[in-house]
């Protein structure tokens, strides 16, 4: 049985990520910040699915929790790293440093954080895969409009995904997806796409053979970076 570990999944998108691949055979790591509110989440779902505390925004948290994946499971097949935050409309002139920080800390950061401490897991699995849950609005093709700093955030984190598809080609699948526009907390209630055709890419990028790594998906489809 694979082993998959998602972040930020006790609501929304993460949520919907943890039951389909709980449905589809996997044991599944469901990283939340709170625990309790991920213990009820996970009582909902099929399968085996365990909540683990988990803060993408600390290395000490991160790091306490891939050392209780290593003592449980032993390794990691697959790492999507979901957790992420959007802040007010704004262009970058009018968006502080420490919003942007802020930003940067859980968008980009965060993933990095999760790749150095879980990549010996990784390592471990004979079929290893981390996906990005990234956004349109990080596309180089297309950096207008508002959201400044979340659209910075999204794009590094692009381009890190690029750079780990690179260094870890001998080891680990790496890809980013873009969801779409999904109704959930974030994406709010005008949203078009519900958090089932939100999560159908990261399933697909999980399960599916020879999917070309180091690439930007949207429905299961490459797009332009």
């Amino acid at each position: 049985m694979k082993t998959a570990l998602i972040t930020g999944a006790n609501r929304g998108i993460g949520l919907e990520i943890c039951r389909q691949l709980a449905m589809n055979g996997f044991t599944v790591v469901m990283g939340c910040r709170d625990v309790e509110k991920g213990k009820q989440a996970a009582a909902e779902l099929p399968g085996v699915v365990q909540p683990i505390e988990l803060d993408v925004s600390t290395s000490k948290s991160v790091r306490k929790a891939a050392e209780e994946v290593r003592k449980k499971y032993g390794r990691l097949d697959v790492l999507i790293n979901n957790a992420g935050i959007s802040k007010a409309s704004k262009g970058i002139l009018d968006t502080s440093m420490d919003e942007i920080k802020e930003m940067y800390n859980v968008n980009f950061y965060g993933a990095i954080r999760m790749v150095k401490f879980f990549y010996p897991l990784l390592s471990e699995s004979d079929d290893a895969r981390i996906i990005n849950m990234s956004s349109g609005m990080g596309s180089i093709a297309d950096l207008s409009g508002s959201y400044a700093a979340y659209r910075l955030s999204k794009a590094s984190l692009n381009a890190l995904t690029m750079i780990l598809a690179k260094e870890l080609s001998h080891v680990v699948s790496v890809y980013a997806m873009c969801p779409g526009w999904v109704r959930t907390d974030m994406g709010g209630k005008s949203a078009i796409r519900s958090v089932e055709e939100g999560a159908e890419t990261a399933i697909w990028l999980a399960t599916e053979e020879n999917i070309p790594s180091g690439k930007f998906y949207r429905d299961k489809h490459q797009i332009p970076w």
